[in-house]
């Protein structure tokens, strides 16, 4: 069976990239995204589920396509031409994300597995007109930022929650999508993106926040504080691995 392209039924930056060729690139992208981290292909089979010399192999692909610079035991890195296409991969599958939450109704830790599996099918065409249907949004369910038609895209400045001091009030930018522990949490607290909560304690790693009070309100704090109620503060204890799978910008 020949591999389908980007020349069949969609257009990407690199009409001969397959779709592997595409999460390949769209993946290195992702795991050096927030932090410029160094990519090793170690960190790029076990996120894509795949072996060693399975990556080696589509390494030297993507060198030959242009598309990574490849050096034996270097971190991988993205050329150009390899950066615009993880880009426009990254702009469908997140638009697709949001399409999938706004107007279907999935919760946001569903949408993932199904926008992999959509942003290989549809077109540019598509891709567009989803944009300006949704109202050209500037980031995803998760609070990851989608590039525009441009590929441009910007990234406001967060750092990790576990990463937070103690007595800091913050804001809720991004949740790792990777980490359903993070959403799941979030979501039994309902402290939605964009909620403000305080740093409480932190030990080890592991956090305290507060939410209520003199901090930001969720959307069902917000209408009872405009029905003249004061909600009652809650404390949420978050491990280490959920505190780090949560951005945050601090609230001056």
């Amino acid at each position: 069976m020949t591999p389908r392209t980007s020349a069949q039924g969609r257009s990407t930056a690199i009409d001969t990239a397959t779709t592997s060729v595409e999460d390949y690139a769209k993946t290195i992208y992702g795991l050096a995204e927030w932090d410029g981290a160094s990519v090793t292909a170690s960190a790029l089979a076990k996120t894509l589920g795949v072996s060693n010399p399975s990556v080696s192999l589509m390494m030297r692909k993507m060198s030959e396509l242009g598309l990574v610079e490849h050096r034996p035991y270097a971190p991988l890195a993205l050329t150009d031409a390899g950066r615009q296409l993880a880009l426009a991969m990254v702009r469908r599958h997140r638009l697709i994300e949001t399409w999938l939450v706004r107007e279907l109704g999935y919760g946001w830790e569903e949408v993932h597995e199904e926008a992999e599996r959509l942003e290989h099918a549809v077109s540019e065409t598509f891709v567009n007109r989803l944009d300006v249907r949704l109202g050209h949004p500037r980031v995803d369910p998760h609070g990851d930022p989608i590039p525009g038609p441009d590929l441009q895209l910007d990234y406001p400045e967060t750092q990790l929650l576990c990463r937070v001091p103690a007595s800091v009030q913050v804001r809720l930018e991004q949740v790792d999508d990777a980490v359903p522990d993070a959403l799941s949490t979030l979501d039994a607290h309902g402290v939605p993106l964009g909620a403000q909560v305080t740093v409480a304690a932190t030990a080890d790693g592991a956090v305290v926040l507060t939410t209520g009070g003199t901090g930001g309100k969720t959307s069902s704090e917000a209408s009872a504080a405009e029905a003249g109620h004061s909600p009652a503060s809650a404390s949420i204890r978050l491990p280490h691995e959920v505190a780090h799978a949560m951005r945050v910008s601090v609230v001056h």
